[in-house]
């Protein structure tokens, strides 16, 4: 072996380095991106009167907005980060999702993260069109009729038809009013106890009305 052999062994071997190292920073990047979609990689602000879902829980919700947005379909989720973060690690090139949320950590997310502040419930993106999601999937911040009744213009606004609220129980009568929802069997759960009764309502015949978790 002439030192030219040697020469192109050495730089076989640094390329061969290079490589593995190019592949391993790949991997890492990836790792990173799927660990930021995991429910709770942004931990709860109680000021913002934030709970996450159960993972059971946001696996369900995330599965059944993707059956009912359908093929080729859009889901908008308002004040739900964790079903945005399941749909996300459940995501495929047949459905897309957004997030419309106050708290501007979640921007992280990039172009599907949408500032929303219920307050001022038709101050949207301008990318976001009257009636282009194929579902909303929607959580209220707040037990109160003010907040219910100014994201329900939201809800409206967005959606094709079929809704999936999530909050309280003793919201059924203003939610059945404002979004004619029906409240279901299932339950959710999240990963802190919570006080008040929570309940799922729709406004279309869905499988959360079959059973609950076990």
């Amino acid at each position: 072996m002439n030192d030219s052999d040697d020469d192109a062994t050495q730089l076989s071997a640094h390329a061969l380095v290079a490589l593995q190292e190019f592949y391993l920073d790949q991997q890492k990047k990836q790792y990173a991106e799927f660990n930021s979609y995991f429910v709770g990689s942004i931990e709860e602000n109680w000021q913002l009167s934030q709970f996450w879902y159960s993972g059971e829980t946001a696996l369900r919700l995330a599965q059944e907005a993707i059956e009912a947005a359908g093929s080729g379909g859009r889901i908008a989720c308002i004040s739900a980060p964790s079903v945005y973060q399941k749909l996300k690690q459940l995501w495929n090139e047949e459905f897309s999702a957004i997030l419309l949320e106050y708290d501007r950590r979640f921007s992280v997310y990039g172009k599907e993260f949408v500032f929303y502040d219920y307050n001022d419930p038709l101050n949207l993106h301008e990318d976001l069109h009257p009636h282009s999601c194929d579902i909303v999937v929607v959580d209220p911040p707040y037990l109160s009729e003010e907040c219910l009744s100014k994201t329900a213009l939201t809800v409206k606004y967005l959606t094709k038809g079929k809704i999936l609220l999530c909050t309280g129980g003793i919201m059924e009568d203003l939610a059945a009013k404002l979004l004619s929802v029906k409240m279901c069997k299932f339950l959710p759960e999240h990963n802190r106890n919570l006080a008040n009764e929570f309940h799922c309502y729709t406004n279309y015949e869905s499988r959360l009305d079959l059973d609950s978790i076990v």
